[in-house]
């Protein structure tokens, strides 16, 4: 692999997206920085990733706290290493009629897929604006562009992410940190995704159309492109879904 010192900081990455992302950049040479809620859920990743003589460290952060992420950014550029790169991966897809839709639910929704998403974009500004270079990733879903039925808190909330990262891409573009929003339009091929489409049509995983979802691996690679691309020809927002997705 090639040899690097730079960092790649993930936030909210779980096993499916966060865990994929992981993979293909620690290949590409850099220091891992997986961060969610419990950081001993991606201790099989570690041990993955570490017995392949790539570099992983894996850190608890709830991302909703602004002191928390205030932290995390310090330890890492302190212990690990200077940040080049940073996902924000974080977001709770809520389903719920408008009228089941609770005060509590609205704002844990946006604060979750929101406003944790501008703490980290921030934090990685900071960090990012003296050495004048980095890229800074938000995950976005058919939700950052449509609102569906039973999905106001949510809808309200990535739309909010989208609008955070627009604005981030227009201040830090002349600073040479350039800012992408992936829109994945499409389920993700993932065990989440598996359990949901089995509970609500009984669809087992191996009934599932090839290419019907969308590969975690593929996200990860529409990532590394976005990442690698020059400066004269730099994607803000991304989108992506299998060719058999109506849309």
């Amino acid at each position: 692999m090639a040899e690097s010192r730079s960092v790649a900081i993930l936030v909210g990455a779980g096993d499916a997206i966060g865990a994929a992302v992981a993979r293909r950049f620690a290949q590409g040479g850099y220091t891992i920085c997986i961060c969610r809620r419990d950081a001993t859920k991606s201790q099989g990743l570690v041990d993955e990733l570490t017995a392949s003589g790539f570099r992983i460290h894996a850190f608890s952060i709830d991302a909703r706290q602004e002191e928390e992420v205030q932290k995390l950014f310090v330890e890492v550029e302190k212990n690990v290493g200077p940040i080049e790169v940073c996902l924000f991966n974080a977001g709770s897809n809520v389903n719920k009629p408008l009228v089941e839709t609770t005060e509590k639910l609205f704002f844990k929704a946006w604060e979750l897929a929101c406003y944790a998403g501008f703490l980290v974009g921030r934090e990685a500004a900071r960090v990012m604006q003296p050495r004048g270079r980095g890229t800074i990733f938000f995950t976005g879903a058919t939700a950052s562009i449509r609102g569906g039925k039973g999905f106001a808190a949510f809808s309200s909330a990535k739309f909010g992410l989208r609008a955070v990262a627009q604005a981030m891409a227009r201040e830090l573009g002349p600073k040479n940190i350039h800012v992408v929003h992936l829109i994945i339009d499409a389920g993700v091929d993932s065990e989440a995704i598996h359990r949901r489409m089995k509970a609500a049509k009984g669809i087992e995983a191996s009934e599932i159309a090839p290419d019907s979802l969308t590969k975690t691996s593929s996200i990860a690679e529409a990532y590394w492109f976005a990442h690698r691309q020059s400066r004269d020809g730099w994607t803000h927002e991304l989108d992506l879904r299998p060719s058999v997705e109506t849309w």
